[in-house]
């Protein structure tokens, strides 16, 4: 990736469970606020998605687009673009690493919007994706993780 935002977090969860939220792009729309539908459109060999069409809004910023996507296990996942309204690149990935306290992980994201938009505008608006989808997917993984099936 070219220029990129970068955060992490501890998630209170083994990688696999983390993952698992990750991979499980049917429950989205219930926890992360800007997926209002999203579709599998393709699915690799290891049975998880491989593209997927997102249809995104963000209030004042409604697109849809889709993302191809590659799993290296429990490790991490990757996507890149591939095709958008308002999106000229995305890259971002999942990084998931056994951690005190649970899992460690990092988001890192690249933008590039088809409209002229300047560096340190388009780098907070990445912080604020990111910081976003990583408390969401905390919450979602600790509150699926204290259910009843807890170990």
């Amino acid at each position: 990736m070219a220029e990129h935002t970068r955060s992490s977090i501890i998630v209170d969860a083994t990688p696999a469970t983390v993952m698992a939220v990750i991979a499980d792009f049917a429950a989205y729309p219930a926890w992360t606020g800007e997926v209002k539908e999203i579709e599998v459109l393709e699915t690799g060999e290891d049975g998880r998605a491989a593209q997927v069409r997102l249809l995104l809004d963000a209030g004042a910023i409604r697109d849809e687009h889709v993302l191809a996507y590659t799993w290296d296990g429990d490790r991490e996942c990757s996507w890149t673009l591939v095709r958008s309204q308002m999106l000229r690149s995305l890259d971002g990935s999942y990084t998931l690493a056994p951690a005190a306290g649970g899992t460690e992980v990092t988001y890192q994201l690249a933008v590039d919007v088809k409209i002229p938009m300047l560096g340190m505008i388009k780098r907070k608006a990445e912080k604020v994706i990111i910081d976003r989808a990583l408390a969401g997917l905390k919450k979602r993984v600790e509150d699926t993780a204290a259910g009843p099936d807890r170990a």
